[in-house]
């Protein structure tokens, strides 16, 4: 049974940092894609970060140049650095992981995290 466990999120206050984790466990071929989103009260789920297998990223414009995505491929981890966080980016921060189990490929979802921002 794969799966996926964030951890690090928290109360902090605006201007401050955390650093969420996601670790995958159970039995897998490999990990494509690990995504970081998050739901905002009052929003839809959004994509906060992307990092495929090899390392290339992508972010949302609300978060570039303060959220930095990373993964370490042989503990089936990925990170999210989190600075310069502002009230706005309270939410629960959910990570999303396409993982390989034989010639296929599946969709995981952790149980989210939740940051909260303070003024």
């Amino acid at each position: 049974q794969v799966q996926l466990v964030e951890s690090g999120g928290g109360l902090v206050q605006a201007g401050g940092s955390l650093r969420l984790t996601c670790v995958a466990s159970g039995e897998m071929t490999g990990i494509n894609n690990m995504d970081w989103y998050r739901q905002t009260p009052g929003k839809e789920r959004e994509l906060v970060a992307s990092i495929a297998r090899g390392g290339s990223t992508k972010y949302a414009d609300f978060v570039k140049g303060r959220f930095t995505i990373s993964r370490d491929n042989e503990k089936n981890t990925a990170f999210l650095q989190m600075k310069g966080l502002m009230t706005e980016d309270t939410g629960i921060y959910s990570c999303n992981a396409f993982i390989e189990i034989g010639v296929y490929e599946y969709s995981y979802w952790g149980q989210g995290t939740q940051v909260t921002v303070s003024t």
